[in-house]
């Protein structure tokens, strides 16, 4: 298998579990501050495991001041994590997983205000057409409907905030192995929660444990694995067009197992939402993207109204 071919199986498979996530993680019944401080525990255990297969733990491959930065960016990770997952039961798996697809734009605004990266008219564009679709959302309702439907928006809004934050930390941690990075992040996330998790109320059964650990070691430590693996073999624009199986795959899972279907107006403006990612990942150009549909549409219109005889050119 070539290695296109085993990155873009090694993509479509990550994204395919992060898609499954909100289930876990509702199924668990667990509190989320459980819930990720677990994720983190046996996440960890997964990745001490890849990390010393793979003989990372070396002094060359990491420096105080990078560690610094790892840890701050395990911060942010967890952060995220803590949000998103207390979304899922406001505004439900569909949508929250929709709205944190605005993360491309969050990285957008801090790669201008850190970075000095520039925003160009084509970026401009694609944030406009992101808050149209934030905006149609919005106007939905929950499918719960418990009136929280707006707060469950507002902390997937803030997961993106954090995971935007952490890609940053990542853009300044070039040399280091992504696993070690995930490995020191998840173990900053126990330290975090620790103080804050009930050990004295622990899952009951092996259901509920059999979900952490899964979220643990297959959604962080071989999602890891299968992601950075897809992402050294894949050119960009693949890995970016690969990575909406994500939200489709969330919003396939939430329809299936709880039921939720998505108002006209909410799947609008995710499919709003998607695009404008889509063409911020993808690097498209609105203006080259209106010049070919008018294109097409004038010559759809054009073949409509050529007499056939017209259509006997030799090719």
């Amino acid at each position: 298998m070539s290695d296109l071919k085993r990155g873009t199986v090694e993509m479509t498979a990550a994204m395919l579990i992060s898609g499954t996530i909100g289930w876990f993680v509702l199924m668990s019944g667990q509190p989320v501050m459980a819930v990720v401080f677990w994720r983190c525990a046996f996440g960890a255990l997964g990745l001490l495991v890849i990390c010393g297969a793979l003989g990372l733990f070396q002094r060359k491959f990491l420096t105080w001041r990078s560690l610094l930065v790892a840890i701050l960016g395990g911060v942010a990770i967890v952060s995220n994590w803590l949000l998103l997952f207390a979304s899922y039961s406001h505004a439900s798996i569909s949508i929250a997983t929709t709205v944190y697809n605005t993360q491309p734009f969050m990285l957008l605004g801090l790669g201008a205000l850190f970075l000095g990266e520039r925003i160009t008219l084509d970026k401009l564009f694609w944030l406009m057409l992101a808050f149209v679709g934030m905006a149609a959302i919005a106007m939905g309702k929950s499918a719960a409907g418990d009136g929280s439907y707006f707060l469950g928006i507002l902390l997937a809004l803030g997961a993106a905030f954090f995971y935007a934050l952490a890609a940053l930390a990542a853009k300044w941690l070039k040399g280091t192995p992504p696993h070690l990075i995930a490995l020191i992040q998840v173990v900053t996330g126990m330290l975090m929660l620790a103080p804050f998790t009930d050990f004295s109320a622990l899952p009951q059964g092996a259901a509920p444990w059999s979900m952490l650990a899964t979220l643990g070691i297959v959604h962080t430590g071989i999602m890891y694995v299968l992601l950075y693996g897809a992402i050294q073999k894949l050119p960009t624009h693949l890995t970016g067009a690969l990575s909406f199986i994500y939200p489709i795959a969330a919003i396939v899972v939430d329809r299936i197992a709880f039921g939720h279907a998505l108002q006209t107006i909410q799947i609008a403006g995710a499919v709003v939402i998607l695009l404008a990612a889509a063409g911020m990942n993808l690097g498209w150009s609105p203006r080259i993207l209106l010049r070919r549909a008018a294109a097409g549409w004038s010559g759809a219109a054009g073949s409509q109204g050529a007499p056939i005889a017209d259509s006997g050119k030799e090719s």
